[in-house]
């Protein structure tokens, strides 16, 4: 007799700006690789201090714009990391091109 996965619980994990607990597959992983670059973790494995953010478009704007994400990371985020973040984000629909933004 095997157990389904839809009878284990899964792991919970916070969004670090709206603070929500949710299962740890609904939210998006972000990582301090050890050379100081942020950069996504799709699997959820990758080596490094780790933080979440939910799905919704106004936590990333505000994780990309304010001082959460680099400071559950404890580390700066470079232009590079948030150009690439907000590159994910756009393509994900999770935040709308700046105004005046070119779409192209």
């Amino acid at each position: 007799m095997g157990t389904t996965t839809s009878n284990r619980r899964q792991p919970q994990r916070t969004c670090v700006v709206c603070r929500e607990p949710r299962d740890k597959r609904e939210l998006v992983r972000l990582v301090r690789t050890s050379e100081g670059r942020v950069q996504l973790d799709e699997q959820g494995r990758m080596p490094g201090r780790g933080a979440y953010l939910c799905h919704e478009g106004v936590c990333w704007e505000q994780a990309l714009e304010g001082r959460a994400l680099a400071s559950s990371l404890r580390t700066a985020l470079s232009a590079d990391d948030l150009a690439a973040l907000r590159i994910y984000a756009r393509e994900a629909n999770l935040i709308a091109v700046a105004a005046g933004g070119n779409a192209s």
